[in-house]
Formats: C-alpha cells, structure tokens, sequence
C-alpha cells in the first residue's frame, strides 16, 4: 500500500520524500520493524487472551521418555496457538509494505494464510482435547499438498511466471539443470513447500528454536530475492534473475522481524509457543519463498537445522522398523542433546549458532557459480 504514495511526488515537489517508499530495501525495513512492533507490542495482549481461554499446551507423558517429561513438564499450561501472532504481523506488514498486485506475495499470501488456518485447527484439536492428538497426519498432509498444487499451479499457469517457475537451478551452477520440469514441476515443488512446513513444525520444540531459526533463513532468503530482483546483480551473480522477485525480499523481512518479535515472548523460558498455527505456516512460507527465488535446494544448506530436525525423525524411524534399535535416544534430535544432559538452553543457543552459519555458507555459494 505504502509503494504507491512514491505516485504522489509527480503531483507536489512538497511530496518528494515518498520517492522513497518506490525502493525495495526502504520498504523491506520498514516491514522488518513494522511486523516486529507489532509482535512486541500486541504479543502481551495474545498472551493474556490465550491464557483466558485456557489454550493451554499439553505435555505428554505417556508415550514419551519419563526423563523429557520430567524436563519440560513445567511447561503444561503454557498459551499455545501464538503463530497467529506471527501470522497476523506478517500478513500485516507485506500488506502495508509490499506491492500487492505482485503474483508471488499474492501466492506467499495465500499459502501464510492456509497453512496458518491448519495449523490453527491442530492446536485447537490438541487444546480442546487435552492431549496431543489434532488433525490426523493423513489429513494434514493432504490439505498441505492441496495447497501447495494450487500455489503452485497457479505461478504455473500465469503468463508472468511460467517460464521462471518451470525451471530447476543447483546452487553451484550457472545455468538451470533443468531448463522445463513440466508436469514435475507439481511433484518437485508441492514437495518444497509441505517436507519445509512439517520440517519447521519438527524443529518447535523448544523454546525460541523455531523463531531463531527462521528469522536467520528469512534473511538469507531477502537478500537472495533482493539481488534476484535486480538483472545487473543477478546477472553479475549467475543467479536466476525475475522482475517479480525482489519484491520477495518485502516479505522475507516481514518475516524475520515477526519472528524476532515473537522471540520477545518465546526465549527460554517462553511465555508463550507458537503451535501449529505458527510452525506450519514459517515452513510453508520458506518453502514458497526459496522457489519464488528459484532457491529451492539452497533450503537443505541455509535452513540446515529445519533439515536436520526432520531428517533425524526420518532415520529413526527407519532405522526402528529395520533394526529394531534407534539411532538416537529420542527425536527429533534436539530432544536428543536434551536426553545427553545438556540444559535446554545450551541446546537452542547451539541450534542458533549452526542456523547462522548455515546462513552465511548459504550466502556464500553465490560466488561459487
């Protein structure tokens, strides 16, 4: 909303500072510290609301290690269901700040708002039941993959964007490996969005790890859209270049200001957790994001804990139904650590610090091109 105030300035020379708001990084800014203000500011009030409905979370205890139970038992009763405080800043700020007739944001838009709502219907699931059985996986997946194919199809079909959408970039190399997917363009990519959100809903475990993780890919991923958006950069760089594409950056900052605003509220030990409402919307939102920036398998290095979260899930299943015997004591791995006896917070703090610099190795591979 506010790009179009730079309109203004050719009516006024009084109004040549909205010259200002026609430029992405003023504009990423001010979403960065509009969506954290909001955060900060309304997050007391969430709080309290939350806390009078009693959407309190459940910790289970019977299906779980004793000694994990024991851990993060005084953590029952704590407000779930705050991903709508991320949501809501989210949403907010793109929509204050970015240009909305833009067909990425729109689909970034619509996949925040989707994944939010089911996410939402598992957290009130849960609380209502009193335990931690919301919408059966089978459904879950459904719904995520529906998404994503209409997502998807609808960058696939639009004029605009086919061409950029269809085509398949390694991180290391100049030119796409695959210059038309075609139809695997709805099996490849659906696949991004859902194996991100459920990745990022894996990694909420503790308190203020999923927050700090996603505001250190949300800003790797706004500097990749911002420099895609640009043809010098992107051409200097051998990065897939879009006209569409920096104004991703508007929205990645959005991101990472509404999760370091909910990381007010969540740090250990947290006031507040974000639930489904708020992991499976971040993940479906950074898997959209890095193909809108045709940066999908750059996801497995700059988002490295999301992967390592789920991939531990993975193998210990496998490894259980194989062998018999699991490779760690408990996943996903973060509970691990915390079954080795280290403090969760010396977890999450660790967590963090390999988030960062997954980040920069992830900045990195646009010089090795």
């Amino acid at each position: 909303m506010f790009y179009y105030l730079h309109e203004l300035k050719d009516n006024s020379t009084w109004l040549e500072f909205f010259n200002v708001f026609q430029y992405q990084t003023f504009r990423a800014a001010g979403a960065a510290l509009t969506a954290f203000l909001v955060s900060v500011l309304l997050g007391g009030r969430v709080i309290l609301k939350l806390t009078s409905l009693k959407l309190g979370q459940p910790i289970r205890t019977k299906d779980e290690v004793h000694r994990l139970a024991e851990l993060h038992g005084g953590k029952t009763g704590t407000p779930t269901m705050g991903g709508i405080l991320i949501v809501g800043a989210v949403l907010l700020s793109v929509v204050l700040w970015s240009r909305m007739t833009n067909p990425f944001i729109q689909t970034l838009i619509f996949v925040t708002i989707t994944t939010g709502a089911l996410g939402f219907a598992d957290d009130y699931l849960k609380v209502t039941r009193k335990n931690s059985v919301g919408v059966r996986g089978k459904v879950k997946l459904l719904v995520q993959f529906l998404v994503s194919f209409i997502a998807i199809g609808y960058l696939y079909f639009n004029p605009e964007t086919s061409e950029h959408i269809r085509k398949l970039f390694f991180p290391s190399i100049k030119y796409p490996v695959i210059e038309d997917m075609g139809i695997l363009t709805f099996v490849l990519l659906p696949l991004v969005i859902v194996g991100c959100s459920n990745a990022v809903n894996l990694t909420d475990g503790l308190d203020g790890l999923a927050a700090g993780c996603t505001v250190t890919t949300a800003s790797a991923y706004a500097i990749f859209a911002y420099l895609a958006g640009h043809q010098i950069a992107a051409d200097h760089l051998h990065i897939p270049y879009h006209q569409y594409s920096g104004e991703v950056a508007v929205f990645c900052a959005a991101l990472g200001g509404a999760g370091l605003g909910f990381l007010w509220f969540n740090c250990h030990p947290a006031k507040v957790f974000m639930g489904d409402t708020g992991s499976l919307a971040i993940g479906g939102m950074l898997g959209m994001i890095a193909i809108c920036c045709k940066q999908e398998l750059l996801l497995v290095v700059i988002g490295f804990v999301f992967v390592m979260e789920a991939m531990s899930v993975i193998l210990q299943v496998a490894s259980f139904k194989l062998t018999g015997k699991r490779i760690f004591k408990m996943s996903p791995i973060h509970h691990h650590f915390e079954l080795l006896g280290w403090e969760e917070s010396k977890v999450i703090n660790r967590f963090w610090i390999i988030s960062i610099i997954a980040a920069m190795i992830g900045l990195m591979t646009l010089k090795l091109r």
